[in-house]
């Protein structure tokens, strides 16, 4: 079996194998809930979403972060969470070297008793967040490209078939 894409690409069966790996599943959790937590939350989401990122990589990266559920018992596809991580790994770039959202987030407005010591903790820790972020994903990667590896057989692993892999590494990697 296999899907067409346009007139010269053609996409296998391997596309359509599942990820079920409970390394990967607990690795994804544990990147949603260090997302919501301390990058997309209540106090840096309102700077965050002016970042120039398109809506396909704003919608994959809540599929990533967000919607484990509707994946965990079903799987995940090998080219979709390479594309998420694509997505993510873009968004990690733009947040470093964005320096109009290094000034927005330093300058929220300030809040009062408890939510002023969130809203602090969250401003003077979201640089390491993010190399923290960087570091989930770089990890899932590398477990995604061994499982492929693995799993490709005699085929091209999927990872090696999608050319915004490329540089997802070295994006994610930097400081």
């Amino acid at each position: 079996m296999s899907i067409h894409l346009g007139s010269d690409n053609i996409i296998g069966e391997a596309f359509l194998e599942r990820v079920k790996d409970a390394q990967v599943i607990r690795l994804i959790e544990r990147i949603g809930d260090h997302y919501r937590s301390n990058i997309l939350n209540r106090f840096l989401r309102p700077v965050l979403l002016q970042l120039q990122v398109d809506k396909t990589t704003w919608d994959l990266i809540e599929i990533l972060t967000e919607k484990m559920e509707l994946y965990r018992y079903q799987g995940f596809h090998f080219d979709d969470l390479y594309r998420q991580i694509a997505a993510c790994a873009r968004f990690v770039e733009t947040a470093r070297s964005s320096s109009i959202i290094k000034n927005k987030i330093n300058s929220l407005p300030a809040s009062h008793g408890h939510d002023k010591i969130l809203r602090d903790m969250a401003v003077s820790n979201f640089a390491s967040n993010l190399q923290v972020f960087a570091g989930l994903l770089c990890e899932l990667y590398v477990n995604l490209v061994e499982l492929d590896e693995s799993s490709a057989g005699k085929n091209k692993p999927i990872y090696t078939q999608i050319p915004e892999l490329y540089s997802v590494e070295n994006l994610l990697a930097r400081n």
